[in-house]
């Protein structure tokens, strides 16, 4: 897709909210982190948190960090499409670059849980599109998160326990996706995004590009 909202074979279209979720070590930061590189026209969406910032973090790349008193006004004022807290620090969408985003014809991609998947569908419907993550067994599941080496095996049994309450909420998505092979899911999201992306409804400029077709047949 081409920037300034010209989508594929130069039809003007919106933007879409593309939310991958899943459990912790099904491989949803890996699959948005490829599909990221091979999509130029889709943005990262960038979270806004109370939570101070880490060494290497960069405001506005990774978050916008803000204060408790200016995360209620973001939430007063409706300036979040969707927020929650997580362990005393809150995390929420910036309305304003999301939006700008979709009407120059980019899609945002989401990296948040169902909760956030539902405030999203709530304010924007039509522009929504969720994929669920699965992972192809517990026990799969179980040895990434030990391959990572990133977690002791108090925090590994906690999130295979709060995996099995994300999982419960697999209806609620648009698409399941079980990441048994990451080449193979990443095709199979990358598809999703695709066609999703050639909806009628959301190629807004498919009239006035069919008018011209019809008056270029009439010569």
């Amino acid at each position: 897709m081409k920037a300034g909202g010209h989508g594929f074979d130069g039809v003007e279209r919106r933007g879409l909210m593309f939310v991958l979720s899943s459990p912790s070590g099904a491989g949803k930061t890996t699959l948005s982190r490829m599909l990221v590189a091979e999509t130029p026209a889709l943005q990262m969406s960038v979270s806004a948190t109370t939570r101070p910032k880490r060494p290497g973090e960069v405001e506005g790349k990774d978050y916008y960090f803000v204060s408790q008193g200016r995360f209620d006004e973001m939430i007063a004022h409706s300036e979040l499409l969707e927020w929650a807290t997580v362990f005393e620090n809150r995390y929420g969408t910036p309305r304003a670059p999301v939006e700008a985003a979709l009407s120059a014809g980019y899609d945002v991609l989401f990296d948040i849980d169902w909760q956030g998947t539902q405030q999203l569908r709530s304010r924007s419907p039509s522009d929504v599109v969720s994929v669920f993550i699965l992972p192809p067994s517990a026990q799969a599941l179980e040895q990434r998160l030990h391959t990572r080496a990133q977690d002791s095996g108090e925090v590994i049994r906690s999130r295979m326990k709060k995996a099995g309450d994300e999982m419960s909420h697999f209806d609620a998505y648009d698409y399941i996706v079980v990441n048994d092979n990451v080449g193979m899911a990443f095709e199979a999201v990358k598809s999703i995004l695709r066609a999703e992306q050639l909806k009628r409804e959301r190629q807004i400029g498919l009239s006035g590009f069919v008018r011209g077709l019809q008056q270029q047949l009439e010569t």
